[in-house]
C-alpha cells in the first residue's frame, strides 16, 4: 500500500488529504514523557486521544496512512454514500408500484455519483484533520509508522517517544485470499472499489457477508450487472436464516446473480476480461466480469509494530490478543477495534475505546475495570431491506442450552409498512423461556439500523418485551411492530386459569 494517498487526485480528495494526511506536515518534538501513546487513527484511536487529551493526559497519535480509519475514507461514509445513490435509483425504477411515472430505467451518472461520496467524505473530513486534533483537541500528531522499541517506548521513523501507557488500535484490511491468478490479474477491495470513476459493466463478488451483499446490490441498482459467487449455501452466513432469505429474494429482484455452493479456483484475464473460474455443486463453470471485487473478510494490521519488543503477544490472523478489559499480554498497553475484535464495526471500535480509558486512567487492580463482555453490540447490514441485530440468535441459545420463547411481527401485517410499500420484513425477538427478558432480536425492514436501539436499549437496561408493550409508539410507524412484539409475549400471560379467573371476574362485575 502506498501510504498517504487516495485516488483520484480530484480537488475532493485533496481535500480529503490535506486534512487526514497533510504532505507539508511536520512531526511535533516529542514531549518527555506521554500518559499514553495511540498507535492507529481510526475510530478507536481518536476516540482515545482526544478523550484522554480532554482528561488532562498528554497524549501523542501516530496514524501511518490516513487519520479516520477504514469508517472516514473506505468503509462507512463512501459505501453508504454509494448506497444512498443506489436507492434512489431503484425507487426510479419502482415508481410505477406507487402510480408514478418515471419514465422508464433511470439515467445513472456513475462518475457523479463517485464524485458525490468523494465530495461528502472531504466535507466531513476535518472532523478527524491532523489539524483539529493537534490545535484543538492538544493532541501530538505523528504521521509515520510506529514500531515499538521496548515494552514502554515506541518509534515513529527515527524518533523515540516515551509511555505511560499505549494502545494498538491499528485497524484491519481485506484478507488476501489465495486463488490462483488473482493477484496477477487484479482485483478490488473496499480499499480500492471507491477509486473508482468509471462504471464496470459487470462485476464479481467473491463473498456474501456485509461488504460484499451491500456493494453488489448497489452496484446492480446502479446498473452494473453483479454476481455474487460464495461457497455457503446462503449469504450473510452468520444472520438468520429468515432473515437472509428476505434479502436474498429482495437482491434477485434487484437482478443481483446468485452463484452459491461455489467455489472460486482460479482468474484469468482473456481479451481484456476476467474469466472466474468456479466449481459449483461439484461442476466446473465460470463467470466472465470486467472487475471483480474480493469481500470475504478483514486481517488484522499487526505487522510491522515490533509486539515483539512490547512483550505483546498476538496471531496474524485474529490480531493483538487482548483479555476482557482489553488489556494485552504487557499490562501497560492496551489493544482497540479491528486489530483484536471479533466486532469490527465503527461504534463498537467506540465503546471499546471508552473502557480503554476506563481501564487506563480510573482502574486500580480490578477494582473499576469495565469489560468489553458486558457490552450489548448491536449491528446493521445495510442492504435493502436492512438486516440489524443485537444479542443472542436461537442458535446460539440452544448451543448455550437457553430455553427460548419467540416472538415475530412480519411487516405484511403493519399498517406503515404497508402504505410504505415495505412489507418484506419482520421483527423477531427472543426471550428467555417464560419470561420477559430479552436475549436477543433480528430485524428486517428498511430501516431497520434505526429500530435495533430500541431494541438494545430495552436489554442494556434491563427492561423487557412487557415494558416496550407498555410504551406508546408513534401510529403509523413501522416501529410500531416492535411494540406488537411486546403485545404478543402479554397474551401468553392470559394462560387458561387466569382466563378463567377473569371470566369469573367479568360475571361478578355485570
Amino acid at each position: 500500500m502506498n501510504f498517504g494517498t487516495i485516488e483520484p487526485r480530484d480537488s475532493h480528495n485533496e481535500t480529503l488529504l490535506g486534512h487526514v494526511h497533510p504532505s507539508d506536515w511536520v512531526n511535533p518534538e516529542p514531549a518527555p514523557m506521554y500518559n499514553i501513546v495511540v498507535i492507529g487513527g481510526g475510530p478507536a484511536g481518536l476516540i482515545v486521544a482526544s478523550a484522554a487529551s480532554g482528561l488532562g493526559a498528554k497524549v501523542a497519535l501516530i496514524e501511518r496512512h490516513l487519520l479516520g480509519g477504514d469508517c472516514l475514507n473506505v468503509g462507512c461514509v463512501p459505501s453508504k454514500s454509494v448506497i444512498a445513490s443506489s436507492r434512489v435509483a431503484a425507487g426510479f425504477r419502482d415508481a410505477s408500484r406507487f402510480g408514478i411515472n418515471a419514465g422508464g430505467e433511470p439515467s445513472v451518472n456513475f462518475s457523479a455519483v463517485m464524485e458525490r461520496m468523494r465530495e461528502i467524505r472531504a466535507s466531513i473530513s476535518h472532523v478527524d484533520s491532523a489539524k483539529r486534533y493537534t490545535e484543538e483537541l492538544g493532541v501530538d500528531v505523528f504521521i509515520g509508522s510506529a514500531q515499538f522499541s521496548s515494552r514502554d517506548t515506541v518509534k515513529v521513523g527515527d524518533t523515540e517517544l516515551n509511555f505511560r501507557r499505549a494502545v494498538i488500535a491499528t485497524g484491519a484490511r481485506a484478507v488476501e485470499f489465495p486463488i490462483e491468478g488473482l493477484a496477477e490479474d487484479g482485483f478490488l477491495t473496499n480499499e480500492t472499489i471507491f477509486e473508482l470513476t468509471e462504471q464496470p459493466k459487470r462485476l464479481a463478488v467473491i463473498g456474501s457477508g456485509p461488504i460484499g451483499c451491500e456493494l453488489a446490490q448497489a452496484f446492480q441498482n446502479l446498473g452494473t450487472e453483479v454476481t455474487i459467487i460464495e461457497k455457503a449455501d446462503q449469504v450473510l452466513g452468520r444472520e438468520d436464516r429468515d432473515a437472509t432469505r428476505v434479502v436474498e429474494e429482495q437482491m434477485s429482484r434487484d437482478g443481483v446473480n446468485f452463484r452459491l455452493n461455489s467455489e472460486t479456483k482460479s482468474v484469468e484475464q482473456v481479451d481484456g476480461e476476467l474469466v472466474v473460474h468456479i466449481e459449483r455443486n461439484g461442476k466446473a463453470e465460470t463467470v466472465v466480469v470486467d472487475e471483480l471485487l474480493l469481500g470475504v473478510g478483514r486481517q488484522p494490521n499487526v505487522e510491522g509494530l515490533n509486539l515483539e519488543a512490547a512483550g505483546v503477544d498476538y496471531d496474524s490472523r485474529k490480531g493483538v490478543q487482548v483479555d476482557d478489559t482489553l488489556q494485552t499480554s504487557n499490562p501497560s498497553i492496551y489493544a482497540a477495534g479491528d486489530v483484536c475484535m471479533v466486532w469490527k464495526f465503527t461504534h463498537a471500535a467506540d465503546f471499546a475505546a471508552r473502557i480503554v480509558i476506563q481501564n487506563a486512567f480510573f482502574s486500580v487492580g480490578r477494582l473499576g475495570k469495565k469489560k468489553l463482555s458486558s457490552l450489548t453490540m448491536p449491528w446493521c447490514t445495510y442492504t435493502h431491506p436492512e438486516v440489524a441485530h443485537v444479542g443472542m440468535y436461537a442458535h446460539d441459545a440452544e448451543a448455550q442450552g437457553v430455553e427460548i420463547d419467540t416472538y415475530v411481527q412480519h411487516l405484511d401485517d403493519v399498517d406503515r409498512a404497508i402504505a410504505d410499500g415495505d412489507t418484506e420484513g419482520f421483527v423477531k425477538v427472543i426471550t428467555k423461556q417464560g419470561s420477559d427478558t430479552i436475549l436477543g432480536a433480528t430485524i428486517v425492514a428498511s430501516h431497520a439500523g434505526e429500530m435495533i436501539s430500541e431494541i438494545s436499549v430495552a436489554m442494556t437496561n434491563g427492561l423487557g418485551l412487557g415494558a416496550i408493550a407498555n410504551t406508546i409508539h408513534p401510529y403509523p410507524t413501522q416501529a410500531e411492530a416492535i411494540r406488537r412484539v411486546g403485545d404478543q409475549y402479554n397474551k401468553t400471560r392470559l394462560t387458561p386459569k387466569v382466563k378463567k379467573w377473569m371470566e369469573r371476574w367479568m360475571k361478578f362485575r355485570l
